[in-house]
């Protein structure tokens, strides 16, 4: 893919009214390259990785970003890692800065992994993204999850895709 340039994410299909259905096609293999990619940054608290405040964290941010027209349907993505037991990171893709959100960028080349199932296997998920790394030669770095769907949309669709993002560095 081109510098900053992200799969295609097809938000036609949305029968809940809050998450569209997520189509896997187009990203799972890619290989993401990032530039100092404009983000919004936002930390949620967690209680041995359980998300206690995703939801109200989450809401505020997109809220924040609808509020100055900053999202970009073609550049839609939100990456998630756990970077304590206590505490998530959150990186949102935007288009411009958004006020009062904490505004950060992003660079890195990255594999892309498409995972179907609970989200309890995340921990599982984040062991195998480090083989894609490896099997092209490169050590693992950060690996994020893009979480496609929220868990009552995940229910009402029937399935639970995520996207893992694993950071290539250098041999």
């Amino acid at each position: 893919m081109q510098i900053n340039e992200l799969p295609r994410y097809d938000m036609s299909i949305n029968t809940t009214g809050c998450c569209p259905r997520f189509n896997p096609e187009g990203w799972d293999g890619q290989d993401l390259h990032f530039r100092d990619k404009p983000m919004v940054r936002a930390v949620t608290m967690s209680a041995m990785h359980v998300p206690l405040n995703m939801g109200r964290v989450l809401s505020r941010v997109q809220g924040h970003i609808a509020d100055v027209g900053a999202l970009d349907p073609n550049d839609c993505i939100v990456l998630t890692r756990d970077i304590s037991p206590w505490a998530s990171e959150h990186y949102f893709s935007v288009g411009k800065p958004v006020e009062d959100e904490e505004m950060t960028t992003l660079s890195g080349d990255f594999i892309t992994k498409v995972f179907e199932g609970p989200y309890r296997e995340a921990r599982n998920w984040y062991q195998e993204m480090h083989d894609p790394v490896r099997t092209r030669g490169g050590t693992p770095g950060d690996v994020y999850f893009f979480y496609t769907t929220c868990p009552r949309c995940a229910k009402a669709y029937g399935k639970n895709d995520v996207v893992g993002v694993a950071e290539t560095c250098a041999a």
